[in-house]
């Protein structure tokens, strides 16, 4: 069966993932920290921005091509590092690697995936990027970045929000640890996800194979306690000035949500910022990220680079973060939910609906390329609710 058929948008992929991983690993994916405020207000900040349809514009043929960083990109949108990938679905970060270098989007590794910058730097070639949680020694920092340039990464991404672990109470509940302990539940819980058990047994136990390298512990970690936690920094202005001097292609900071902060970090030499609240899973109390979004577009002008991801679930909301001053769009679970629901094939899938949807809209907005659908925005609710 064609799966847009029974797959026609990522909240099918969703229920279907939910309905094929087990429940601690559910748990891993979904969840955010507190009382998960965050996401919702993700969503709701997108659903606010809305645009008048064009008409009478003739036939329109929408061009999705995007240039970011240096590099020509098929759509406006890619992955975003997902830590445990593999966890989520088995193989997941060598699937989406490959996805991402055969229709032409990035694909960011996480330093703590579960597969090495070596194994995956081939797979995804000239759309890889390499995500950096900031280890404390000096020696591994160097090292990772050397690895992951050797390995064919081109884009750095320094993730900055995360100065301490966050609590992530579903995770907790759900007893996840890293590697998995597998309990007489989660036994069970596996042995009702057939396909999920069947891929882990073929790959392996998923494990930090890169941040293991550097630190081995005795026994299981909590998930919001394994290697790749122990070894990071609270990272500093010194720190980012040491990764620029380390690094020599694209650099870009992820996690910046103070429009305060932008024009000091584009001064210390990062060649794009990364507006995001950490889906949510670092901190309940933050702002929604589009809202963010405008701010630090306000701050630092329109030259910068800027990427956003934070609730994008279609088409749609690529659009109408681009319409707020991103240049670029990352999603990091709808991926996973994506494999979850189809396996290997889901990446696949998912990148034809958000190309689907993105085409469909941008021919209501008269609009053959992305970044004219600004044009279209109408007036803000929440500004004419004030007047």
């Amino acid at each position: 069966m064609d799966p847009s058929l029974k797959y026609p948008a990522l909240s099918d992929l969703k229920a279907a993932c939910k309905a094929r991983v087990p429940w601690f690993v559910w748990e891993y994916l979904d969840s955010a920290t507190g009382s998960e405020s965050v996401k919702p207000r993700n969503r709701a900040a997108l659903e606010q921005v809305l645009f008048r349809p064009a008409i009478l514009r003739g036939p329109i043929t929408p061009d999705l091509t995007t240039r970011f960083l240096g590099q020509d990109y098929a759509l406006p949108v890619g992955v975003a590092p997902v830590g445990m990938s593999g966890l989520i679905w088995p193989g997941a970060e060598a699937a989406l690697a490959g996805m991402a270098q055969a229709r032409r989007i990035p694909y960011t590794l996480s330093t703590v995936a579960t597969q090495t910058p070596e194994t995956i730097g081939p797979i995804a070639g000239d759309m890889g990027w390499f995500q950096l949680y900031p280890p404390k020694d000096p020696d591994i920092r160097k090292d990772i970045l050397t690895r992951a340039r050797n390995a064919g990464f081109r884009v750095l991404v320094l993730t900055v929000d995360l100065p301490g672990p966050s609590r992530r109470e579903r995770q907790l509940r759900a007893q996840l640890a890293i590697p998995p302990r597998l309990t007489p539940s989660m036994l069970w819980q596996v042995a009702q996800r057939p396909r999920w058990a069947l891929g882990t047994l073929m790959v392996g136990t998923p494990r930090l194979r890169l941040m293991e390298e550097y630190l081995k512990l005795d026994g299981n970690a909590p998930s919001t306690a394994h290697p790749g936690y122990l070894l990071r920094a609270a990272p500093d202005w010194d720190y980012l000035h040491a990764v620029r001097d380390l690094w020599d292609g694209p650099l870009v900071i992820k996690g910046v949500l103070d429009p305060a902060d932008g024009p000091r970090l584009r001064d210390a030499g990062a060649d794009a910022l990364w507006v995001s609240n950490h889906g949510g899973r670092q901190f309940d109390g933050g702002p929604a990220a589009l809202d963010a979004l405008r701010d630090m577009r306000a701050a630092v002008g329109p030259d910068m680079p800027l990427v956003y991801d934070g609730g994008v679930e279609s088409g749609l909301d690529v659009l109408r973060a681009l319409a707020c001053g991103a240049d670029f769009t990352m999603l990091g679970r709808g991926w996973h939910y994506a494999l979850g629901a189809l396996g290997a094939t889901g990446a696949g899938h998912l990148a034809d609906i958000l190309r689907d949807d993105l085409i469909a809209n941008m021919v209501q907005l008269g609009a053959t390329r992305a970044e004219h659908v600004a044009e279209q925005l109408a007036p803000r609710q929440d500004r004419r609710d004030e007047m």
